[in-house]
């Protein structure tokens, strides 16, 4: 509990957890009820309740906005955005988690492809897939920050490639993997959003030092 108390999911799934496991070794100890946890969450305004083993999220779903405005990318990329985007949406209102993860890394994957125009970087990006366009782009960042959020970047996208991860690629391990949960899913579209709206933002300015 101390260590996730910076983040509230995790510190709520670390009480409960907590809780339940003092309950199995000492049946005669008293500890909150799921729903005592539950009262104190929703007097709280926490945005969450407890349906063992899922901890749900009760506030309405806001994603992060991402512009379809950047001036130097065509009618065409801007339509596979949004349709992306529209995409990953509608599958989370429809409780389909691994599909909207599913239509936002993909266009992650997709839109790092605009980096290998030969205008950016006097045609320095030379990768085909996204990881190695991405490791480039670090290669030649200009700063710390830049550099830490692509590697962010790449860990997330390695981490949900992964079958015993995310396994959002390349499948689940049916032995080791975990089945993603809507409340996770909805944390990693918005991180892909985050760092999707990074990419065109880094775009247009790489466009605009063009000479």
């Amino acid at each position: 509990m101390s260590e996730a108390s910076e983040n509230a999911p995790l510190f709520i799934e670390a009480f409960y957890n907590a809780c339940d496991n003092l309950a199995k070794e000492h049946p005669g100890m008293e500890v909150p009820s799921v729903t005592r946890i539950n009262r104190i969450l929703s007097n709280a305004d926490a945005g969450f309740q407890i349906d063992p083993p899922k901890l749900i999220a009760t506030r309405t779903h806001a994603p992060i906005a991402v512009s379809d405005e950047a001036p130097s990318l065509d009618m065409q990329a801007k339509e596979t955005i949004q349709n992306a985007l529209d995409a990953s949406e509608q599958a989370l209102e429809g409780g389909n988690g691994r599909q909207a993860v599913q239509e936002v890394l993909w266009l992650l994957e997709s839109f790092s492809t605009v980096f290998r125009n030969p205008n950016i970087l006097d045609g320095g990006i030379h990768g085909r897939y996204f990881s190695k366009i991405v490791e480039e782009l670090r290669n030649h960042g200009e700063g710390n920050h830049q550099r830490q959020i692509l590697q962010w970047m790449m860990t997330l996208y390695g981490y949900l490639s992964s079958p015993t991860g995310g396994g959002i690629r390349h499948g689940v391990d049916l032995n080791e993997g975990q089945e993603l949960g809507i409340v996770e899913a909805r944390l990693y579209c918005n991180l892909i959003r985050s760092y999707l709206t990074f990419l065109i933002a880094e775009y247009e300015r790489l466009q605009r030092k063009t000479p």
